[in-house]
Parts: structure tokens; C-alpha cells; sequence
């Protein structure tokens, strides 16, 4: 509950880190705070970053008007405009940061808006003065990102799709269509298969405690919203196991390590540093355990062209690309050429993924379709029979 100028009453829902971030952040709406409750954590939303398509918007828009010798504060006002409104207030926080003497890097690790990657490239352009090139740089980085992401939620959108169609057809012939043939069929004195009896028993019982059926779907929900961290991690190790599937993610996951290497190094941060920035950045368990273990052992004087090899679970032409290229000197470029042809190769094994989904979502919904319609046809075919 807040004072308005006006000396009414507002009240409202607003993220805050602890009382004084509240204070700061209704100030900037010219409100006051007289009393404040405190929201459970699980009854919050996460706090997330902004968008990544703002992120984005904001790097292209920084790396072209610093470039052309643009004011950094004027440049900030520009992309206050840009970005979609959700993203504005922090945006405006880190302008009026930078206008009264913070650098960039930390304003913008004070709002909380960038990744850990982001902020690192930001804060070591600043000690080069390259500010403009590396979100530059950073912009390349999102649109890859983006890229990648779109190939990875096409390919779960469209099995979720077709599944959830497959359980609501299912759901509507158990508990209306088959119990209503079933009891037609018992009527008349005919012996119903055992399997159409069991599926008319499931749909009676949804239908007499539809309630209880309800508040019992209620409660998984809410436990698969509470415990979402632990269903996700294990969905994401199913996924790196699955015949199909852990190719597309382990060019996902290399596709994301070598982009955020590329946007690093080109920062002039040095190959450990970005290691273990790059490494901390992606999911994959065992390529993730490798790399921290390559970077622990270069800090402690070993020969980067003999630790790459050690990383097994990058394919072997990449591994003799990135040692060709560290004896040549040239580990920016055979970082962004990686990044470009793994977010390429990604593409592929997408597409050649969701060619391989179809037909067996096709298999699937007719199993679970198919047992439900034989369920109805088989009793309507003997009792057609013993008609003629």
C-alpha cells in the first residue's frame, strides 16, 4: 500500500530484492510506501531476465548509435524507446545510473537485466573502449541464441501438441462415448470384452466423483508447479539420453558454448576467464564437467592444444579445428565459425528430428485413439453378427 501525490491510496504488486529496492523502485512512479506484506517464494513468479529478443533490441541499438560516436546516456534514452514496455523501467534505472557517474557494466548488473556472459563482455569492452563493437558483438550472440531457441521449442511444441490432442480425444471417449455404447451393449445380454468393461469403469468413476477426479488433476498441477526445477532437470537427463534426441542437444549446448566464447574472446577477455563464464552457461552435464575441468587444468600451466583433446564429448573435427587454430593463433575466428556452423548443424538435426517425430506421434495416437475405437468396434461387430 502506497501514498499517491494526491494523498490517495494505491495499492499493488511489485518484485523488489528488500524494502529499500521496494522504496527506490515506487519513487520512480512518485508513490510512497506505507505498508508492505511479503509473498511466500512459492507463490511468486521467478524473477527472469528480460526477454532475450529485448536483449537483443537493446545490444543492436547500442552498437549502432555508440559506433557513430553517440553519447552513452542519449544512446540508453533510444533503446528506453525500443524495447517492449516490460523492459523500459529497468532500462530507465540504468540510464539514470550511468548519468550519475556508474559505469555500464555495473549498471547494469545493479538492474539485473543481463546474464553473467553479458556483463563480463561489457565490463572488459570498457576497459578497451570498445563499448559499441562489443554489443556489436553481443547482438550477433542474441540473434544465434534466438535462433537456437526457436529450432529447441519447435521441436517440443509440436509432440506436446499433438499428445495434448491425443488425451483430450481420449478423455472424451472414455468418460461420455464408451460407458454409453458399453451399458447400450449390456442391455441387450452381450458379454463385453474385458478391456471395454475396465475402460466403462474409468469412465463411470470420472464421471460419478468428477470432483474428486478434478481436485486430485488440481493438486498434480500444483505439485508439477513446485517441484517444475526437479521435473525439468530430470526431463532435460531423459532428453540427453534419448536415441532421437541427444544429438540436437549436444549441437544446442556446443552451439551456445561456442557462441558465448566468440562474443568473450573477441572482448579481449582472456581463454580462461571465458572458460569458465562459457562453461557455467550451458546444461549439458558431462561436456560442461570437461570444459571446468580443461580450464582447471590450463590455469595450472597445461597446453591448451593437448587439454582439447581430453574433451570427449565434442566430436572430433572440432576438437582438431580448435587445436589448428590454437597452434595458428587464431581462436576468435575458429570460435565464431564454430558458433555459425553448429547453430547451422542444429538446423539440420532439427529438421531431420521432427521428420523423424511425425511418424511416430502418428504410431502413438493410434494406439491410444485406435485401443479406445477397437474397445467400441469389436463389441458392435459381435453384436452385428449374432443380429445376422
Amino acid at each position: 500500500m502506497a501514498a499517491t501525490p494526491t494523498g490517495g491510496r494505491a495499492w499493488g504488486v511489485c518484485r523488489a530484492k528488500n524494502a529499500r529496492h521496494l522504496a527506490e523502485q515506487l519513487r520512480t512512479r512518485r508513490l510512497v510506501p506505507l505498508r508492505t506484506w511479503t509473498l511466500p517464494a512459492w507463490a511468486s513468479t521467478p524473477a527472469g531476465k528480460v526477454r532475450l529478443k529485448d536483449q537483443n533490441e537493446l545490444h543492436t541499438q547500442l552498437g549502432q548509435l555508440l559506433t557513430r560516436g553517440v553519447p552513452l546516456v542519449e544512446a540508453l534514452e533510444v533503446c528506453c524507446t525500443s524495447v517492449a514496455p516490460r523492459a523500459r523501467p529497468p532500462v530507465q534505472r540504468m540510464r539514470d545510473m550511468v548519468a550519475a557517474g556508474s559505469s555500464f557494466a555495473e549498471a547494469a548488473k545493479a538492474v539485473d537485466i543481463f546474464d553473467a556472459v553479458t556483463i563480463a563482455v561489457y565490463r572488459a569492452a570498457e576497459r578497451t573502449g570498445d563499448l559499441g563493437g562489443a554489443a556489436k558483438q553481443l547482438a550477433t550472440t542474441t540473434r544465434r541464441q534466438l535462433a537456437i531457441s526457436g529450432k529447441v521449442g519447435t521441436l517440443l511444441i509440436y509432440p506436446a501438441i499433438v499428445l495434448s490432442i491425443s488425451v483430450v480425444i481420449s478423455t472424451v471417449m472414455i468418460v461420455f462415448i464408451v460407458p454409453r455404447i458399453g451399458t447400450a451393449l449390456e442391455g441387450t445380454g452381450m458379454d463385453l470384452p474385458w478391456f471395454t468393461r475396465a475402460l466403462m469403469s474409468i469412465g463411470v468413476f470420472a464421471k460419478e466423483q468428477a470432483l474428486w477426479v478434478l481436485l486430485g488433476l488440481g493438486a498434480v498441477v500444483v505439485g508439477a508447479v513446485l517441484g517444475r526445477a526437479t521435473i525439468g532437470g530430470a526431463f532435460s537427463g531423459l532428453l540427453r539420453r534419448a536415441p532421437l534426441v541427444r544429438d540436437v542437444v549436444l549441437a544446442q549446448e556446443s552451439a551456445r558454448f561456442f557462441t558465448v566464447m566468440a562474443a568473450m574472446t573477441r572482448s579481449g577477455i582472456t581463454i580462461a576467464d571465458a572458460l569458465g563464464v562459457a562453461a557455467g552457461a550451458i546444461g549439458h552435464p558431462v561436456l560442461r564437467d570437461q570444459l571446468f575441468t580443461l580450464r582447471t587444468r590450463l590455469v595450472e600451466g597445461g597446453a591448451l592444444r593437448q587439454l582439447i583433446d581430453s574433451v570427449s564429448a565434442l566430436p572430433i573435427p572440432t576438437r582438431r579445428l580448435l587445436m589448428a587454430a590454437e597452434r595458428s593463433g587464431d581462436l576468435e575466428a575458429a570460435f565464431e565459425t564454430l558458433a555459425g556452423d553448429l547453430t547451422e548443424e542444429l538446423d539440420r538435426r532439427t529438421s531431420r528430428m521432427l521428420a523423424a517425430l511425425e511418424p511416430l506421434l502418428i504410431v502413438v495416437m493410434f494406439l491410444v485413439i485406435g485401443s479406445l475405437l477397437l474397445a467400441i468396434m469389436i463389441p458392435l461387430l459381435k453384436a452385428s453378427s449374432q443380429v445376422m
